[in-house]
């Protein structure tokens, strides 16, 4: 048995639908659609995509609006002549290689830390000087 589609045994609906007749209640509630459409074409700073008339707009909701922009042919780019800078020399504003001066390394001057210690998976901790951070290392509980 084949798998192809028999005439009138498809489930693709191949009928174009009717447009709905417009009531009152519709229409108002389409207009306010409308304003609020082409409030946020302004407020998205895109002025030529509103609708001037309610009628393009009714078009535009039913699928058979055409867009009355004229279309501007094709033009290739045509790049400039010259590609070089026409000033000839910037100066910089620092004078010699820079201006910042070297950050000092920082060094550990007090006393509380007594040593570094390795725990699980080479994970450095400090040890502290007063407490029982070392044994509990050495034993591998903290």
């Amino acid at each position: 048995m084949t798998m192809s589609l028999a005439r009138g045994l498809t489930t693709l609906n191949t009928k174009k639908p009717k447009t709905k007749k417009l009531t009152n209640a519709r229409r108002e509630q389409l207009e306010v659609e409308w304003r609020q459409y082409n409030k946020d074409m302004r407020r998205k700073h895109m002025h030529d995509c509103q609708f001037k008339s309610f009628d393009d707009y009714l078009a535009f909701r039913n699928g058979t609006y055409k867009s009355k922009q004229t279309k501007q042919p094709f033009q290739e780019y045509q790049a400039p002549q010259s590609y070089r800078r026409e000033t000839k020399h910037i100066p910089s504003m620092g004078r010699g290689v820079g201006v910042a001066a070297k950050q000092e390394s920082q060094k550990y001057t007090g006393d509380l830390i007594c040593g570094i210690a390795t725990m699980h998976k080479s994970n450095a901790v400090p040890v502290m000087r007063g407490t029982s951070e070392a044994e509990d290392i050495a034993k591998m509980r903290r």
